[in-house]
């Protein structure tokens, strides 16, 4: 932006959140932009198949569908810029939004910038990805169907997506670096009642092992107590130690419960200021879910909507 520019409503993200609010203002006519980020697209991006995204029954690509998240939108009149907002400004209107390029003004913000895994940070870990390796049970445990899995973690979200995985897998093994579990005692229970979950105690993941065509076939475990190895013969990795909601550059102007997460009104996607809104994975903390992203971002443009009518 070499000029500084106004917006009706400016939307922060390109996710499924993010296009759809942008689909939806352009349909109710009112001028928006969209600051891609620096991940254009969102975490789908890097996911392979989609089987659960309603109106595709044979599944699609990832980055696919955001491609066509993105087109809609356009045609219906989004601007879209392939610019990271790294300042915004929301105590005061127009709220004024900074990118490398520049500044410009918008009288109603969306944020919509979703949330990242946590990941181990092991070497080669970005290669495994839809090669075995994911982050969420719920999209692609299906795919694990009669195997050996493994799921890193030990709090309520590593338990509650081990018990989900054995709905499909042969065999579960829950790594945790400890010899006790962080999760609620009821998550506990019910995992470790569970035929079929194993867990590994005092166990964190060295390294991954590939198959000969580059996909999971194992990890190499270190134990934490007397630094031993061993191998685990499994097919498939689910990190379950957390998101990270990217709501830094923010620096504090929002509240945010204890994990980081922006806090909206009940059943609404309005934050505590008014004009501003928040939808997607930056605010759910629960289901984290491409359709959940898209519905959450079809409220906050017409939330917004309605905000800017009442300010006319």
């Amino acid at each position: 932006m070499s000029e500084r520019v106004h917006y009706r409503t400016a939307i922060v993200g390109s996710g499924p959140a993010g296009f759809t609010a942008g689909l939806y203002l352009s349909r109710a006519n009112l001028q928006n932009v969209l600051f891609e980020g620096d991940q254009p697209g969102g975490q789908l991006t890097i996911t392979t198949d989609v089987e659960n995204y309603p109106g595709f029954p044979d599944g699609i690509m990832g980055p696919e569908l955001m491609e066509k998240f993105k087109a809609q939108a356009v045609r219906f009149g989004t601007e879209i810029r392939s610019e990271t907002v790294t300042r915004i400004d929301l105590q005061r209107r127009p709220f004024t939004l900074t990118t490398a390029k520049g500044t410009c003004t918008a009288d109603a913000v969306i944020l919509a910038t979703g949330s990242r895994a946590r990941w181990l940070d092991l070497p080669d870990e970005p290669k495994f990805m839809g090669k075995g390796l994911s982050a969420c049970a719920t999209c692609d445990g299906f795919f694990f169907r009669g195997q050996d899995i493994a799921v890193v973690g030990g709090g309520d979200t590593a338990l509650e997506e081990a018990t989900f995985l054995t709905n499909f897998a042969s065999k579960v093994t829950l790594i945790h670096r400890r010899d006790e579990l962080r999760g609620s005692r009821i998550m506990q229970d019910r995992a470790l009642r569970n035929p079929k979950i194993e867990v590994a105690w005092n166990k964190v993941v060295e390294r991954y092992v590939p198959d000969a065509q580059g996909s999971l076939r194992a990890l190499v475990l270190q134990d934490t107590v007397d630094g031993s190895t061993s191998e685990l013969p499994v097919t498939g990795c689910f990190i379950a130690i957390g998101h990270i909601p990217n709501t830094a550059f923010l620096q504090g102007q929002l509240p945010t419960d204890e994990n980081g997460y922006l806090i909206t009104r009940p059943n609404v996607t309005a934050t505590e200021i008014p004009g501003v809104f928040a939808a997607g994975d930056v605010q759910d903390h629960v289901y984290r879910q491409a359709v959940t992203s898209a519905g959450t971002g079809c409220m906050a443009a017409m939330e917004a909507e309605r905000w800017l009518a009442e300010q006319a």
